[in-house]
C-alpha cells in the first residue's frame, strides 16, 4: 500500500483480512491522509476534513465496525442552517417534521415536499447507497434499486430526477427560498457548477444523509477516525512504516515488481500495489514515463482538478454571536444565500473570478463536541473555495479577508472573540498531503465529464490500471470524493479477484480494454 488516507486504509484491512501480507507506506510522520487533526493546549483542529454523514452512512465503513476500534460518533443539537440573510435560516433538524416547519413559514406546500423527498429517499436508501458506492456499473444494486422503485417509470424518472441540475432541481421541487438553499448549499459541498448536470444529485444526497445521519464528528478529532482504521487495519496484521514517501513504482514485463523508497530502500512485491496517491502523482510521477501510454497522458494532460480549497481555523473565547437562532446550535452553518445567489458564486468559481460573496462552509466543532476546546471557548473553522485553476497565496490571502467580513456580517461582534486565527491556503493543504493538488480536496472534479468510465480519465470506472496487479486506490477513482473508504474497499476487491484462481479469466478483458483505451 503506497499511502495511508481513509481508502489506503480501507484497503489495508480488506487486504489484511484475506490473509495477504500487508505492508502500508505513508510519506508523512501521521497516518491518515486528509483525516488528521491537531492538539494543542486543549484545542483540537480538523487540519483537512472534518464532518462526516458519508462515513456515517457508508455501508463500507459500516462493516469495519469502527466503533470497536474506539471511533466515537459526535453529534451538535442541529446537524445544518443555512442562512438566506443575517436573519433568517433553513434548518436541518434531527426530525424531519421540525425541517418541514423550518423551511414552510410562509411556503407550507414546501414542508410537505421535503417530507415527501425524504419519505422517498428511505425507500430507496440501501440500494442507493450501495450503487453509488460500488463498482461501476452496479448490476446488483442496480437492480435491488430498481425494485425499491416499482415500476420501469418510476426508474426512468429517478433516472431525470438524478441527472437534474441543482436549480433547476430546487425549482421542481420547491416554491420558497428556504428548501431550494438547502440543496444549493449542499450541492456547494462538490464543485459541480450549480446549473449543470448531477449538481442536484449532489445537493439531494448530502440534504437527505443530513436528515438522516446528521453532520456528525470522529470524538477527539478526526484522526480519532483514522487511528479507529489503523488499529482494524493492524488487528487484520498490516503493517505500517511513517516517514517513507515511496518515489517510484518499479514495472517489467507489464507487471508491478516493487516499489522505491526516496531512502533508496526498494520494497519487492508478489501480488499487488494499491496507490492511495493522486492520479497525476501515480501516472506523472511514480510510474516510469516510457511505460505511460501515450493516450492515456493525452488524457492527463486534460485531467481537472476540483475548487482549490481555502480554510480558516479559528480559536475564539466564546460563541459566534449568529444573528440567525438556529445557528447558535448548529453543526455546520452555510453562509451564501439564496439558491439563486448561489448560481452566481458557482460562475464565478467557473470563469476564473474571486466572488466578492464567496459560499461558505463554516464547521462549529465544539458544538458538536465538547471536548474539541477548553470550556466555554468554541473551535471552529470556516473553508470556501478559489477559482478552478487559481490557487496562488495572494488569492488565498484575498479570500480569507472575504470570509472573516461575511462572517462579521452574518454575526456583528464575532472579530473580538478571535484568540487565534490560523490560514491554511492551497500550498499548504498540498504541502500537508500530496495527493491534495492545487489545495483540491476531492481528487479531481465531480463534475460528469471526470466521473464514472471517465474518472480520472477515460477507462472502465475502475481501480485497474495498465500495469497487471497495480491498482489506483484512491478518491481519484469511482466513486469519488468523500470520506466513506468505497474506493480503497473497491481496489482490494480487484486485487483479490485478479489473484484469484479465477482471476486470468476475470481480469483479461478489461486489462484488455483498457490498454487499448490508453493507447
Amino acid at each position: 500500500m503506497v499511502g495511508s488516507g481513509p481508502n489506503g486504509l480501507v484497503s489495508a484491512a480488506a487486504l489484511a483480512d484475506a490473509g495477504w501480507d500487508v505492508l502500508v507506506l505513508e510519506a508523512s510522520d501521521t497516518l491518515g491522509g486528509a483525516v488528521r487533526s491537531t492538539e494543542s493546549d486543549g484545542w483540537v483542529s480538523d487540519r483537512f476534513s472534518s464532518n462526516y454523514p458519508l462515513g456515517v452512512a457508508s455501508p463500507v465503513l459500516r462493516a469495519l465496525e469502527l466503533e470497536n476500534y474506539g471511533l466515537r460518533w459526535s453529534h451538535a443539537p442541529l446537524p445544518l442552517s443555512h442562512l438566506l440573510d443575517p436573519e433568517t435560516s433553513a434548518t436541518i433538524h434531527p426530525d424531519p417534521n421540525d425541517t418541514a416547519a423550518s423551511i414552510s413559514a410562509e411556503y407550507p406546500a414546501d414542508g410537505d415536499a421535503w417530507l415527501e423527498l425524504y419519505s422517498a429517499y428511505v425507500k430507496i436508501r440501501e440500494p442507493l447507497l450501495q450503487a453509488l458506492l460500488t463498482s461501476w456499473p452496479p448490476v446488483v444494486p442496480g437492480v435491488r434499486l430498481a425494485r425499491r422503485l416499482g415500476s420501469a417509470g418510476e426508474l426512468v424518472r429517478f433516472a431525470r430526477f438524478m441527472a437534474m441540475p441543482m436549480h433547476r432541481m430546487g425549482q421542481e421541487l420547491f416554491e420558497g427560498p428556504a428548501g431550494r438553499a438547502l440543496l444549493a448549499g449542499n450541492a456547494f459541498h462538490a464543485d459541480a457548477s450549480l446549473t449543470g448536470s448531477v449538481s442536484g444529485t449532489m445537493g439531494w444526497l448530502l440534504a437527505m444523509l443530513a436528515q438522516d445521519v446528521g453532520f456528525p464528528v470522529a470524538e477527539g478529532g478526526s484522526s480519532s477516525l483514522s487511528g479507529a482504521l489503523v488499529r482494524r487495519a493492524e488487528r487484520a496484521g498490516a503493517l505500517f512504516v511513517t516517514g517513507t514517501p515511496v518515489t517510484g513504482i518499479e514495472v517489467s514485463g507489464g507487471k508491478v515488481t516493487g516499489v522505491r523508497a526516496a531512502s533508496g530502500e526498494r520494497v519487492s512485491v508478489s501480488r499487488a500495489v494499491i496507490a492511495d496517491v493522486s492520479a497525476e502523482s501515480m501516472y506523472g510521477e511514480l510510474l516510469p514515463s516510457a511505460t505511460v501510454p501515450s493516450g492515456l497522458r493525452r488524457d492527463l494532460d486534460r485531467f481537472e482538478w476540483d475548487y482549490p480549497t481555502v480554510k480558516l481555523n479559528f480559536r475564539l473565547s466564546g460563541p459566534i454571536p449568529w444573528q440567525a437562532k438556529d445557528a447558535h446550535t448548529a453543526g455546520v452553518v452555510h453562509l451564501g444565500g439564496t439558491a439563486d445567489e448561489l448560481v452566481h458564486t458557482s460562475a464565478d468559481l467557473d470563469t476564473g473570478r474571486l466572488p466578492s460573496a464567496p459560499f461558505l462552509l463554516i464547521g462549529q466543532t465544539s458544538k458538536s463536541d465538547s471536548s474539541r476546546s477548553p470550556e466555554g471557548s468554541e473551535a471552529v473553522w470556516a473553508y470556501s473555495h478559489l477559482p478552478r485553476g487559481v490557487a496562488d497565496d495572494a488569492a488565498a490571502e484575498k479570500l480569507g479577508d472575504r470570509m472573516e467580513r461575511l462572517i462579521e456580517r452574518f454575526a456583528p461582534g464575532y472579530s473580538a472573540l478571535v484568540v487565534d486565527r490560523d490560514l491554511q491556503k492551497p500550498s499548504d493543504f498540498t504541502r500537508g498531503n500530496s495527493a491534495l493538488g492545487l489545495g483540491a480536496l476531492g481528487g479531481g472534479t465531480s463534475q460528469l465529464h471526470q466521473q464514472l468510465i471517465f474518472r480520472p480519465t477515460v477507462g472502465l470506472g475502475s481501480p485497474r490500471t495498465y500495469v497487471s496487479g497495480l491498482y489506483l486506490g484512491s478518491s481519484a477513482i469511482h466513486p469519488g470524493p468523500g470520506v466513506h473508504g468505497a474506493c480503497g474497499h473497491l481496489a482490494a476487491r480487484t486485487a483479490l479477484r485478479d489473484a484469484s484462481l479465477v482471476g486470468p479469466l476475470t481480469r483479461v478483458l478489461p486489462t484488455t480494454a483498457l490498454r487499448r483505451l490508453q493507447r
